[in-house]
């Protein structure tokens, strides 16, 4: 079974709320929500992942020195097993918005299972709201 390295960040803002993004109609798992991220591409740490993903993604920068590790998921799909790590981010320049026509949501910890989010995304939700 092939293996996917997808990278993912908790943005936490002032607040200790952390940034949702909702998939857009047309991916897979359209609807769900989850954070921020995306593939680990050939030749990319990922760090540098992230930082390529939330301009991409989000219009927002960051630095490697800004991405802390806090935890990873491992999940097997039907037809690949994921593989990724969570980093934790309270630093940035700019605002986040949704430059791929997909929803966004600051959320307190507390109510991150109110969200529907894809299989891989729910064991991190408890890490997360233990470490706020």
């Amino acid at each position: 079974m092939k293996v996917v390295l997808v990278a993912a960040v908790a943005l936490v803002d002032p607040d200790g709320r952390v940034l949702l993004a909702q998939r857009p109609e047309g991916k897979s798992l359209a609807g769900l929500w989850e954070f921020p991220g995306g593939k680990v591409e050939p030749g990319e740490s990922p760090e540098t992942a992230l930082i390529r993903e939330l301009q991409e993604e989000l219009g927002i920068e960051t630095k490697s020195s800004c991405l802390a590790p806090l935890t990873f998921a491992s999940h097997g799909y039907d037809d690949f097993h994921l593989l990724m790590p969570l980093f934790v981010c309270r630093r940035w320049e700019g605002i986040a918005h949704g430059r791929e026509g997909q929803a966004l949501a600051w959320v307190p910890p507390n109510r991150l299972r109110d969200y529907p989010m894809p299989p891989a995304d729910l064991p991190l939700i408890p890490i997360l709201r233990d470490w706020l």
